[in-house]
């Protein structure tokens, strides 16, 4: 029998729910403690009187300390145990996140910023891994769904947050002070079935448990496959295919939400306005996603991913050419709803491109080039800024990104809807 079966049978739905809850929780978090940048980074160049590139360098470490987590993860999940890891990455999140708001100087927020990303990098891919190995084949791809919407939804609570505290930015990071109130809840979650029998046999399988498992268990074998396999003849389409989406997807999203009230204000809009304005680009988030949720088995992975791929860019030429408060709104928010839909569409896709031996390094691989955009995403908008070039500037070659990203999809994308996965 293998490991999922006894998941099937001996793990209650009501178990697997809350830790959705629980796990959902985390990834709030994580989405707030990367989203809050938003709303602070104006505060922070004001105070500090800094330029739009020395801002840029406060975003992109965040993302610098996402990559370093991202590579870790793998280390720290099978060498202490996917409870343990979860544990981690959380408390990093949180306190470094915690201890940015007591910064004195652009370095030590920077400083901060780097060791909060490498908390943010991790915990993501760990409490991910961790659900996945405790929820039934079943409802496993809707409660990873589900999982991965809670970013929208703590992006979303990091603004309503933000808007009504600013400008006194330093308790936007004193808020993730609450987070420690959810540690003794993560610290009583069980290890996974998977990594326990793994680790201990059916004695470390009956503490997890709580059950004397009396059948046979058998576990695939855990193979590492070299990152060139992803380069090889049969898969070299789809992983240049797949990595193009994930680098301009992140590129996009960061490059826009990073200086999203900056953008606003030079566009005439009131530092007070440009803050709720890029609350309500987050709260476009949601339906985006949700609506992608819907289209990708109506349309297709394909079809889906480059339509809204089409949508962003098209999203990025409106808003570079509207002048009024209302048209800058609907068209950051258009944008916002069809920049989103792509990320889950790409999260969905990905899997699905490579056999179950390439499937971890292929998700992985495709990670890293979305971290390398996050990183070099504000640099670019901080730069268009600091040399005075306009917003119409500034977002065609994003808009030439999203529409080019789009048409590549259409070409060299492969179908994978209702196929079946090796």
């Amino acid at each position: 029998m293998r490991i999922d079966e006894i998941v099937e049978k001996y793990v209650e739905r009501n178990t697997q729910r809350k830790l959705l809850i629980f796990t959902s929780i985390a990834w709030m978090f994580d989405a707030a403690g990367v989203m809050l940048l938003s709303f602070v980074l104006p505060y922070v160049i004001k105070e500090w009187n800094l330029s739009p590139t020395q801002g840029a360098t406060i975003a992109s470490v965040t993302f610098m300390g996402m990559l370093l987590g991202a590579l870790s993860v793998g280390f720290i999940a099978d060498f202490f145990g996917r409870k343990i890891s979860n544990l981690i990455f959380f408390i990093v999140t949180v306190t470094f996140t915690f201890l940015s708001g007591f910064s004195q100087s652009p370095t030590t927020l920077a400083i901060l910023r780097l060791l909060s990303g490498f908390g943010y990098g991790g915990l993501m891919p760990s409490f991910n891994a961790y659900l996945s190995e405790f929820t039934s084949t079943a409802i496993r791809g809707r409660y990873l769904v589900l999982l991965e919407s809670s970013w929208a939804i703590g992006s979303i609570l990091m603004g309503l947050f933000a808007v009504n505290v600013l400008p006194n930015w330093r308790w936007i990071f004193w808020i993730f002070a609450v987070g420690y109130l959810f540690i003794p809840v993560f610290f009583r979650m069980p290890e996974t079935p998977k990594y326990a029998f793994l680790k201990r046999g059916k004695d470390g399988l009956r503490k997890v448990l709580g059950v004397d498992v009396k059948e046979e268990i058998e576990l695939p074998k855990r193979e590492r496959v070299p990152l060139f396999s992803l380069l090889k003849k049969e898969h070299l389409k789809d992983t240049i295919v797949i990595w193009i989406t994930w680098f301009t997807v992140s590129f996009v999203y960061y490059a826009l939400f990073t200086w999203a009230p900056r953008i606003f204000a030079s566009q005439g809009v009131s530092v007070v306005k440009s803050s709720w304005f890029t609350f309500y680009m987050m709260v476009a988030q949601l339906p985006g996603y949700l609506s992608a949720a819907y289209f990708i088995e109506k349309w297709g992975r394909k079809p889906s991913l480059a339509v809204y791929f089409i949508g962003t860019g098209l999203a990025a030429l409106l808003w570079a050419n509207v002048q009024s408060n209302i048209s800058l709104l609907v068209s950051a928010m258009i944008l916002s709803f069809f920049c989103l839909g792509v990320w889950g569409l790409v999260y969905a896709y990905t899997p699905e491109l490579y056999p179950t031996s390439l499937r971890g390094t292929g998700n992985g691989a495709a990670g890293v080039w979305a971290r390398i955009a996050g990183i070099i995403a504000p640099y670019y908008t901080g730069f268009m800024m600091e040399k005075g070039k306009s917003i119409a500037e500034t977002l065609i070659w994003i808009s030439a990104m999203a529409i080019a990203s789009g048409i590549i999809v259409l070409i060299f994308g492969r179908e994978t809807k209702g196929k079946y996965v090796d």
